[in-house]
């Protein structure tokens, strides 16, 4: 009885886990370049009681001899990188990726992460020059992992789909300010780790960093997908979310049903004993 009040009680708690990675990816259904995160169950360690003869070669029985009980189940997640549908918004400084796997270089705190919000903008800096950001002020990179800095001499900004920013001198007798976004491609999604923020960082573990990630510069810079005056949105289905929802609520009433029950009747064998 105990036994199976165990088994419920951990499945029920990775049925919680899984509860609150749904509930992560419903709240970012409209967060642009979000990816959603999908759960998967493990059985947890089983022990085998052997409490009948071994009789294998007894005709007509299919299954093996003894019992195995199990101790419960175990959530796995990972991120699905598909790509996402893209909106149309106008805006010069937003752009989506086309190519699934590619993502933009920005600077947190000094350390490099990836991100695939294509939500940017212009922030002053000290020296009276505009640097490139994200929508939450992080520095976006060039292919060179500098700050994409501008002077405020330009009057349009335009971004071509291999990610190189033109901004034309507002004369148009001034050479025109250009910039290379800084583009990677991951070749190994599983070492991409969430950071928060809709950002991502790199675990190579054992591997070699280059064996991980394409830095799209040079000759590499045609294989870049971007379409300016869009927002790759999340890859979020609602319908799917919603059915994974209802199900994981189901299996965490059955479980807690159990427990019940198994209280039941521990409760019934204590009034026999008494």
């Amino acid at each position: 009885m105990l036994r199976s009040m165990i088994t419920s009680t951990n499945t029920m708690t990775q049925l919680q886990r899984q509860l609150d990675v749904i509930g992560h990816n419903l709240s970012n259904i409209d967060t642009q370049g979000y990816k959603r995160t999908e759960t998967n169950f493990n059985e947890l360690l089983r022990q085998q009681f052997n409490n009948q003869p071994d009789r294998t070669k007894e005709i007509g029985r299919l299954t093996d001899f003894g019992i195995r009980q199990g101790t419960g189940a175990r959530l796995t997640t990972s991120t699905v990188f598909t790509q996402g549908s893209l909106k149309q918004t106008g805006r010069k400084l937003d752009v989506a990726f086309t190519n699934p796997g590619q993502f933009l270089q920005v600077n947190v705190d000094g350390e490099i992460r990836y991100t695939r919000d294509g939500s940017l903008y212009l922030s002053p800096n000290e020296n009276g020059l505009l640097t490139l950001v994200t929508s939450e002020g992080h520095q976006v990179l060039d292919e060179n992992q500098n700050p994409i800095i501008f002077d405020d001499t330009f009057s349009d900004l335009a971004i071509s789909q291999n990610g190189t920013i033109t901004a034309s001198s507002k004369d148009g007798n001034e050479l025109p300010q250009i910039a290379n976004l800084g583009i990677v491609r991951v070749d190994k999604p599983s070492a991409l780790e969430q950071a928060g923020g809709n950002l991502y960082s790199i675990n190579a573990g054992n591997a070699n960093i280059n064996d991980v990630l394409t830095y799209l510069d040079g000759d590499n810079r045609q294989l870049i997908g971007l379409q300016q005056g869009s927002l790759e949105m999340s890859n979020v289905d609602l319908s799917k979310e919603m059915t994974e929802l209802m199900l994981s609520q189901r299996s965490y009433q059955m479980n807690a049903k159990s427990i019940t029950m198994g209280d039941q009747m521990l409760g019934l064998i204590n009034g026999v004993r008494s």
